[in-house]
């Protein structure tokens, strides 16, 4: 009776000392260069996912502030969205710093919404958070609504001077950007 080990192997088929055939060699490698080959094909589909040049030199953009008159409100452009930029005046201060925040939809304070020593400079997206329209109120002579703020003239919704849902079907306050002030006078967006 012939052992296993005495058996014969078929034709082109060796065997080496740890088992693995020359078949199996081939299947890796075979699978490695698949590999490679769709790294090679994804990498620039998902690269093209990337933010183009265009994109990327709109995620920050520097205002110069010094133009702006006490009172006064800006609409600039940042990321394809607009912005309002409004240099509050002591009077406008007082007013919003004396609302009682807690009976608001969106409660936040002044303080929230503005930064530390520059509390005289609300910046926020300029779009309602209702449906998306531009609300009224940075350009002299517009409807500024009933708290002396900022009017959406779509479907009524009125805001406070920094920016605080106070009437309206808006669910929620103006959407205050990351922002700091480089100087006294610029500030970066975004």
């Amino acid at each position: 009776m012939a052992s296993v080990d005495d058996k014969q192997q078929p034709a082109g088929e060796t065997h080496a000392e740890d088992g693995v055939r020359r078949r199996d060699f081939l299947n890796i490698a075979a699978v490695s260069v698949a590999g490679v080959g769709g790294a090679v094909v994804l990498l620039p589909l998902l690269n093209q996912m990337n933010p183009s040049a265009d994109v990327l030199a709109l995620s920050s953009i520097e205002v110069d502030l010094s133009p702006i008159e006490e009172g006064q409100a800006i609409k600039t452009v940042w990321r394809k969205q607009p912005v309002f930029i409004k240099h509050l005046t002591a009077r406008e201060i007082a007013e919003v710093e004396t609302i009682d925040v807690s009976g608001l939809r969106d409660p936040q304070t002044f303080e929230e919404r503005t930064l530390e020593g520059h509390r005289n400079w609300y910046i926020s997206l300029a779009v309602c958070t209702h449906l998306g329209c531009i609300p009224l109120g940075s350009a002299e002579g517009e409807n500024k609504g009933e708290y002396d703020g900022f009017f959406c003239p779509c479907h009524g919704s009125h805001y406070d001077a920094v920016g605080r849902i106070m009437k309206g079907p808006a669910p929620e306050n103006l959407a205050v950007p990351e922002y700091e002030f480089t100087s006294d006078t610029t500030v970066t967006i975004g």
